[in-house]
């Protein structure tokens, strides 16, 4: 079982970047991988994700802001954030996409100060 370990998140002022990673434990070359947010209060949603081949989709709130990228060594996917909003605020976490319940992690905090 393929764990997965987030870190990057931080506090931030609005318009701030941060670089979020996601190390596995195993080879996810194949898998399609995606970066997901959960905002106090709601439910957990698709932030963007990329093929094993790097191709990328993203939620339209997020276009234009955010970049998911991987590398294969190490096993790791990334999710630059720019020009960040109040509203950006939330745990993420990484997952394969579709998400596999057996394997979200703790996720890292993005607090977004106004």
């Amino acid at each position: 079982q393929v764990q997965l370990v987030e870190s990057g998140g931080g506090l931030v002022q609005t318009g701030g970047s941060l670089r979020l990673s996601c190390l596995a434990s195993g080879n996810i070359e194949t898998f399609t991988m995606g970066w997901y947010r959960q905002a106090p209060g709601t439910q957990r949603e698709l932030v963007a994700f990329i093929t094993g081949g790097g191709v990328t989709t993203y939620d339209d709130s997020v276009k234009g802001r955010f970049r998911i990228s991987r590398d294969n060594i190490p096993n790791a996917v990334y999710l630059q954030l720019n020009s960040l909003k109040f509203e950006d605020t939330a745990v993420y976490y990484c997952n394969t996409y579709p998400p596999s319940s057996k394997v979200w992690g703790q996720g890292t905090q993005v607090t977004v100060s106004s």
